[in-house]
Parts: structure tokens; C-alpha cells; sequence
């Protein structure tokens, strides 16, 4: 009986895995598709993200960049940040990087799909691999989250996302968020020869349809080559009664989220990620959900907030001015997205 699986092969997953194998457990993954795999994602790392990947021996090529720049209409906010830079790195480049490293720590890899989980009292098997230990790190539409019913259905309207790179010299070291009535534009410098736009709404969603709805950013990428497909991420917001279950624990988009707004997916997931492994060591799985709580308030709170007020008529113009306003209000919360 090995220690662990960790369901889900993507970033979060082989982050838990490599955490896991520096601590002396010994780590299965389980994936159903052979990487690196693609997906949709604004690709900005924020320097906590960058620092912890730092920390277990991954240094992914990308293109550093310094701070977040809102715009709307006429006002602009921005804010550098004070702990370092982020790096904005395409999701191939991240994925195959820490797939180096889990090979290099000597992570096994199974691919297959995860159909059945049981729980006994000491073990959990998964179908058919018996372990002490079960990570549910297998993204927004979780199968183990699924199989072992701890999702929760989410009523109203939900936000999707869309994402493909252009291959043009970032003009800017900043990501540059542009708010429209109804959604956000995201452009993420990448590597040097590219940048990543992304497009987060509730309403069917286009990607030309909305660069053409502002004006600079349209004539910018005017004839620019689509160096990626366009791909797809959604619905968006995702409620999970609970993060730990007997010995299964849920990390990533597959423990909940609410929404891309704030570009914290990673480095939530990074820490949320050695939180369950520092769990698992100590033998209390249990406590994982205490300190899930811990790890996520401040994006909890803030992108909770952020998301209900841009989504109020009246709210949402007032957004981007205020932050122009404040500026100091402004740099604060960004120096808490980067920490």
C-alpha cells in the first residue's frame, strides 16, 4: 500500500505530489491524460506563486512582470508590487516544468480515469490502487468531488472564461485588466515574444468581439498573429460542502472556487497544496479543512466582494474610478494579491 494518490496531474497536482515526495511519502498520480496538458487560464503567476515554485526546485521560463494595471474608459489604476515581480508563464511551460520535477523526485504516474472510490478506516482505494491517503486535485469539474459527493449546486447565473495568445512584444511589464459593462480583458506578458489575453463574463463570450470594444487594445493586436487555440474555462464558481472526507482531501479548483477575478487560482492552489501535505504528514487529515479556511479567507472575501459588486449595475462603473481615487487603498490590495 503505497502513501498517497493525487487525482488530477495538472500544476496543483504535481504540486502536491513533489511536496509530498520531499517529505517522504510515496506519491502516485493519477491522470487521465498524458500532459502537459493545455487549458484555459490567465497565466499569471503572482510572486507568492513564483516564490513557492522557488521553493521545491521549479523556476518555469516566463516573462516577469511587476504589477496590475486596471483600465476603464478614461481611468487608470495601477499598482507595483512591493514583495518582487510575478511571471506570467504559458500553462504548457508550467506543467511540463513541474512534470520535470516530479520525474526527477521519482513521483510515479498512472494514466487512467478515476471511476470508483471506497474509504476504509486506514486505507482508501482508488480504483483498484489502495493508499493511506486520497488529493482530489482534478480542476473545476472534479470526478472525486463528484464521486464522493461533496459538491453543491450553484444556482443563477455563472462567469465562463476564454483565453489565446498573440504573438506580439508585451508593450507593457504590468498585467493590464480592462473592464467593460459586462466582463474583464486580461492581457498577461508571457515570454518575449508574446502575451496572453483573456476574457472572463456571464454572457456568451467572443474574444474579437471584445478586444474590438476597446479601441487601443484592438489596434494593437491589429493583424497580430493567434500564436495558441482559443480555448475555454467554465462555469466559473464552484461550492463544496467540505474540503476533507475520511482520509480524501481537496485541493485547487476541485476544493471551490468563486472566480478568475482576482488571479489568485495558482497561488491558492500552491499553498492549499502543501497545506493538505503537511496535513497528511501530521496524520490529521482532519484539520486540513481548519486550515483551508485560513489559507483562503482574504480571496474569499475579496473576490467575493469584487465579483458581487461588479456584477451590480450600478456598482460596476464605479469600480475602476474608485481605485483610481484611492490609490493607496488600490497598492494595498495588490500587495495582498501578491502575497
Amino acid at each position: 500500500m503505497i502513501d498517497l494518490v493525487v487525482v488530477g496531474g495538472g500544476p496543483v497536482g504535481l504540486m502536491t505530489a513533489i511536496h509530498a515526495q520531499l517529505g517522504g511519502l510515496d506519491v502516485t498520480v493519477v491522470e487521465s491524460r498524458r500532459g502537459p496538458i493545455d487549458k484555459a487560464c490567465g497565466e499569471g503567476l503572482m510572486p507568492d506563486a513564483l516564490s513557492r515554485l522557488h521553493a521545491v526546485g521549479v523556476d518555469p521560463v516566463g516573462q516577469d512582470f511587476y504589477g496590475i494595471r486596471y483600465i476603464a474608459k478614461d481611468k487608470v489604476a495601477q499598482a507595483r508590487f512591493r514583495s518582487g515581480p510575478g511571471r506570467g508563464v504559458r500553462r504548457v511551460t508550467l506543467h511540463a516544468a513541474l512534470l520535470e520535477r516530479a520525474h526527477e523526485l521519482g513521483v510515479v504516474f498512472r494514466t487512467e480515469r478515476v471511476d470508483s472510490i471506497v474509504q476504509g478506516s486506514d486505507w482508501i482505494d482508488v480504483g483498484g490502487l489502495r493508499s493511506r491517503y486520497l488529493v482530489g486535485a482534478d480542476g473545476l469539474h472534479s470526478s472525486v468531488r463528484r464521486i464522493l459527493g461533496l459538491g453543491e449546486v450553484v444556482a443563477g447565473g455563472q462567469r465562463f472564461g476564454i483565453r489565446q495568445h498573440f504573438g506580439i512584444t508585451p508593450w507593457s511589464d504590468l498585467v493590464e485588466v480592462y473592464w467593460l459593462d459586462d466582463s474583464e480583458i486580461y492581457v498577461t506578458p508571457v515570454s518575449s515574444e508574446s502575451v496572453g489575453v483573456a476574457v472572463l463574463g456571464r454572457s456568451v463570450l467572443n474574444l474579437d468581439s471584445a478586444i474590438a470594444r476597446v479601441p487601443e487594445l484592438a489596434a494593437r493586436l491589429e493583424s497580430v498573429p493567434r500564436v495558441s487555440e482559443l480555448r475555454g474555462a467554465g462555469p466559473l464558481l464552484q461550492k463544496v460542502s467540505t474540503r476533507s472526507n475520511g482520509r480524501t482531501l481537496l485541493v485547487g479548483d476541485a476544493s471551490g472556487y468563486i472566480d478568475a477575478l482576482t488571479g489568485e487560482g495558482l497561488r491558492l492552489g500552491f499553498a492549499e497544496a502543501q497545506a493538505a501535505v503537511e496535513a497528511i504528514l501530521a496524520g490529521e487529515p482532519e484539520r486540513y479543512e481548519r486550515d483551508w479556511q485560513k489559507v483562503t479567507r482574504s480571496y474569499r472575501l475579496m473576490t467575493g466582494g469584487l465579483l458581487w459588486a461588479s456584477s451590480r449595475r450600478g456598482l460596476r462603473p464605479l469600480i475602476v474610478p474608485a481605485a483610481h481615487a484611492l490609490p493607496r487603498v488600490f497598492n494595498r490590495i495588490v500587495d495582498s494579491l501578491a502575497a
